[in-house]
C-alpha cells in the first residue's frame, strides 16, 4: 500500500472514529430525554462516565483481550496498556494507534447501551462496576471471538475462523451491550409504579431532546458502518447509502405499525424503529443490494415493536427499549448476513444454509456467554453492593439522590409536591426570574391566589349558610312544637261540632224539614270532618318532624289492614264512580308494623288515587310478596297522571303540583303524599313514584325485609 492511500485510509478512519464517539452524544441526548426529569443529570454523567471506564479498561485491558495473539482462538495475549510515543513511532504504529482509537469508540458504544436500560433505579456505583465488566471483560472476549484476527489481517477467533460474519458490529457491539442490559434489569427489577395494579408507562419528558440524539446517532452511524471497512474504498459509497435507507425503512415501518395497532403515531417507537434499522443493516450492509437494505432496515423497525410488546407483558422494565433496538435488531441482523447476503462475499464458499448456521452459532455463543456472566456477575455483586437506589432515592429522582444535583424547574415541582402533601397552600413559591421554571411558579402563584381567594370566600358563605340552617332549624322546631300544641287544642271543639251535627240531623230532634236547614247541617258535618282529618294530618306531620311520633310496632295480618282500608274507601269510591279493587296475595306472612300507621298509608294512597281519577276509572289496592321476600303495597289508577319533573313537588308538604292548573287543581293542602312517605320511612320502607301524565299513577311501599315474620300457625287455622 503507498504511503498516499495510506494516508487517506487514516484520515478517513480517523473521522469515521470521531463520528462514532460523537454517538455518545446521540446516547446521552436519547437516554436523556427518554427518561423523567428528575433522572436525566444522572443518566447523563453515566453516559460520560462509561465513556471515561471504557476508554480506560479498554486501552488496559480489553485492547489486548480483543486483539492480542490468540490463545486457542478464545482470547487475546498480548498488548495490554501497549506504549506509545517517539521511540516507537513508525507507520505500522501508527496505523495500531488508528486501530485502537476506532475500536475504543466500538467498546464505549457497547458500553454505553446499558445506561438507558437501567436508567433511574441503578446506582451509579453500580453502574460504573457493570461498565468496567463489559469494557474490560465480556465485550473484548466476544469480540476476539468475532474479529480477533483483524488487525493481524488473519482469522483468529473461533468463530471468524468458521466463517462468522459481523461486518460493523450487530452482534459484537449492539447484542453484548443488550444480552448485558437484560442480565442488568432483571437483576435489578422494575422501576416503581411500571407495573401492577396502579401501574403504567412512564412518559419521557423531553421527547425533542430524544429525537436531537436519534439524529446525532443516525449520522453518527455513517462512521461506524462505513469505517469498518478501514480503508476509503469504493465499497464506502454502498455501505453509506445501505445504512441510510435501512434507517429510513425501519422508522417507517415502526410509525406504520405503531399507529395501525394504536391508532396513532407512536413517537418513541419512531425513533427506536429508526435505531433498530441501524443495527440491523450493521452486520450486513457491505454484502447486500440496496433493496435487501431497506427490506432489512424494515423488518428491524418490525422486530423491535413487537420485542418492546413482549417485554412489557412479561412485566421487564426497559426504560429506553435498549433491548428491544440492540438486542433483537441485532440478532436480527446477524441472521440477514445469510438470508439477504451476496453468497459469493460468504467466507470459505459456504452455501446460505451453511452460513445462516453460522450466523446462528455466533448469536447463540453471544447471548450464552455474555448474558450468563452478567448475570452471574451483577447477582454476586448485587448481594455486598446493591446496584439499586432506595425507593426514596427513586422516588425523589437520582439527580439529586446520587449527585445533589437539582435544578430551578425540580425544585418548583418539589415545593409544589411539598404543599400538595402537607395540604397548605397558603404560601406562594419562589419565583426565580427569567427562567422557565420562574414563568412556571409565577403562574403557579396567580393560580394559589385564586384558589385562596375562593376559599376565603367559601368559608364566608359556609358560615353564613350554617347560621342561617341553625335559624331555619329552630324556626322549624318552634313551629312544628306549635302545631302540635295548637292541633291537640282544636280537634276538641272539633269533635264536639261534629257530634251536634250528627245529633242534629239524627233522630233526637226529628228530621229537620227544612231542606236549606238540612244542607247547612250537612254542610257543617263535612266541613267540620275534613277539617279534622286535615289536623290530624299537620298533628301526625308535626310529630314527625319534630322527632315525638312514636310507632307502636305489632304483628299484622295484613288481610286485615287491606279489609278495614277497602270498608272505608269503597263508599268514596262508588260516589266519585270510581271502581276499586283489592288484590291480597295468599298465604302472606304477618308484618311487623304500626297499624295506625300503615292504614294511613293505604287510606292516604287510595284517597289520592280517587281525588285524582275521573269517573269511570279504575283503582286498584294490592298487597304481595316480592322475589327478594320483601312485602309491597301497591296503589294503581288510571287517573290523570303527572310528569316526572312534578313528582318532588308532589313530596312537598303544603304544595300542589300545578295549583293554578285545571289538570291538577283539587281540594286538599297537599299533605297526603309527604305524610304517606315520613311514615314509610319510620318503618324502614321505600315509596317509589311511577307516573305518566294521562295514563295513570303507580305508587309501591316496599317493608323491609326484616318486618317480615312468619305467619303463626294457629291464626292461619282461625
Amino acid at each position: 500500500m503507498g504511503s498516499a492511500a495510506q494516508s487517506i485510509d487514516t484520515i478517513w478512519v480517523l473521522v469515521c472514529t470521531i463520528l462514532v464517539i460523537l454517538m455518545q452524544a446521540g446516547f446521552t441526548c436519547l437516554e436523556s430525554g427518554m427518561v423523567r426529569a428528575k433522572n436525566s443529570i444522572n443518566v447523563a454523567v453515566k453516559n460520560v462516565m462509561d465513556f471515561c471506564v471504557a476508554g480506560l479498561g479498554f486501552w488496559l485491558v480489553g485492547f489486548g483481550l480483543m486483539f492480542g495473539a490468540s490463545a486457542a482462538g478464545f482470547f487475546g495475549l498480548s498488548g495490554f496498556a501497549f506504549q506509545s510515543g517517539a521511540a516507537n513511532a513508525s507507520a505500522g504504529m501508527a496505523w495500531v494507534m488508528v486501530f485502537f482509537f476506532f475500536q475504543l469508540a466500538f467498546c464505549s458504544t457497547a458500553t454505553t447501551i446499558v445506561a438507558g436500560a437501567v436508567a433511574e433505579r441503578m446506582s451509579f456505583r453500580g453502574y460504573l462496576i457493570t461498565a468496567a465488566v463489559l469494557s474490560m471483560a465480556i465485550y473484548p472476549v466476544f469480540g476476539h471471538w468475532a474479529w480477533g484476527g483483524i488487525l493481524a489481517g488473519e482469522a483468529a477467533g473461533w468463530l471468524e475462523v468458521k466463517g462468522f460474519v459481523d461486518f460493523a458490529g450487530s452482534t459484537v457491539v449492539h447484542s453484548i451491550g443488550g444480552w448485558i442490559a437484560l442480565a442488568a434489569i432483571l437483576v435489578m427489577g422494575a422501576r416503581i409504579g411500571r407495573f401492577g395494579p396502579d401501574g403504567g408507562r412512564i412518559e419521557p419528558h423531553d421527547m425533542p431532546m430524544a429525537t436531537l440524539g436519534m439524529f446525532l446517532l443516525w449520522i453518527g452511524w455513517f462512521g461506524f458502518n462505513g469505517g469498518s471497512t478501514l480503508a476509503l474504498d469504493a465499497s464506502v459509497p454502498f455501505i453509506l447509502v445501505h445504512t441510510m435507507l435501512a434507517a429510513a425503512a425501519g422508522g417507517f415501518a415502526a410509525t406504520g405499525l405503531s399507529w395501525f395497532t394504536r391508532g396513532l403515531p407512536d413517537v418513541q417507537q419512531t425513533l427506536n424503529g429508526i435505531l433498530a434499522g441501524l443495527v440491523a443493516i450493521t452486520a450486513n450492509c457491505h454484502i447486500v443490494d440496496t433493496s435487501a437494505a431497506v427490506l432489512i432496515g424494515a423488518i428491524g423497525g418490525v422486530v423491535c415493536y413487537m420485542a418492546s410488546h413482549l417485554l412489557e407483558r412479561l412485566e421487564i422494565d426497559d426504560a429506553v427499549d435498549a433491548v428491544p433496538v440492540h438486542l433483537a435488531a441485532g440478532i436480527w441482523g446477524t441472521l440477514a448476513v445469510a438470508i439477504f447476503g451476496d453468497v459469493s462475499l460468504f467466507p470459505h464458499g459456504h452455501t446460505r444454509f451453511e452460513q445462516f448456521v453460522v450466523q446462528a452459532q455466533g448469536v447463540a455463543a453471544a447471548g450464552l456467554f455474555a448474558f450468563s456472566v452478567a448475570y452471574v456477575v451483577l447477582r454476586l455483586v448485587n448481594r455486598f453492593y446493591p446496584l439499586r437506589v432506595s425507593a426514596e432515592a427513586e422516588r425523589i429522582g437520582l439527580n439529586i439522590a446520587e449527585h445533589g444535583a437539582s435544578s430551578a424547574l425540580l425544585d418548583v415541582l418539589g415545593a409544589m409536591e411539598g404543599q400538595a402533601a402537607r395540604g397548605d397552600f397558603s404560601k406562594p413559591l419562589r419565583v426565580e426570574p427569567f427562567t422557565e421554571a420562574g414563568e412556571i411558579a409565577s403562574r403557579y402563584n396567580l393560580v394559589l391566589d385564586k384558589f385562596n381567594r375562593e376559599v376565603n370566600e367559601r368559608e364566608r358563605t359556609a358560615n353564613q349558610l350554617r347560621d342561617a340552617r341553625d335559624v331555619a332549624e329552630l324556626a322549624n322546631a318552634s313551629k312544628s312544637q306549635f302545631l302540635a300544641n295548637m292541633s291537640h287544642e282544636l280537634r276538641t271543639p272539633l269533635n264536639a261540632i261534629i257530634g251536634f251535627s250528627e245529633v242534629m240531623n239524627g233522630e233526637l230532634f226529628g228530621p229537620i224539614e227544612n231542606d236549606r236547614y238540612k244542607d247547612y247541617v250537612v254542610d257543617i258535618h263535612k266541613s267540620s270532618s275534613h277539617l279534622l282529618s286535615l289536623i290530624n294530618d299537620i298533628l301526625d306531620l308535626s310529630k314527625i318532624e319534630a322527632d315525638r311520633y312514636e310507632l307502636y310496632e305489632e304483628e299484622l295480618d295484613v288481610v286485615d289492614v287491606m279489609a278495614s282500608c277497602e270498608r272505608m274507601m269503597r263508599h268514596r269510591a262508588e260516589e266519585a264512580g270510581i271502581d276499586l279493587g283489592v288484590t291480597v296475595e295468599q298465604n302472606l306472612p304477618l308484618l311487623n308494623a304500626d297499624k295506625r300507621a300503615l292504614r294511613q298509608i293505604l287510606l292516604n294512597l287510595v284517597s289520592n288515587a280517587v281525588k285524582f281519577t275521573p269517573k269511570g276509572g279504575h283503582i286498584e289496592l294490592a298487597a304481595f310478596m316480592e322475589p327478594d321476600e320483601r312485602m309491597a303495597f301497591r296503589v294503581s289508577d288510571t287517573g290523570i297522571g303527572m310528569a316526572k319533573a312534578d313528582i318532588p313537588t308532589a313530596l312537598e308538604p303544603f304544595r300542589q303540583i300545578g295549583k293554578d292548573s285545571n289538570v291538577y287543581s283539587t281540594e286538599g293542602t297537599g299533605l297526603g303524599l309527604p305524610l304517606t312517605r315520613a311514615l314509610a320511612r319510620m318503618h324502614g320502607a321505600t315509596l317509589v313514584i311511577d307516573s305518566e301524565p294521562g295514563r295513570g299513577t303507580t305508587i309501591t311501599v316496599r317493608m323491609p325485609y326484616a318486618r317480615v315474620l312468619p305467619r303463626a300457625t294457629a291464626r292461619l287455622a282461625g
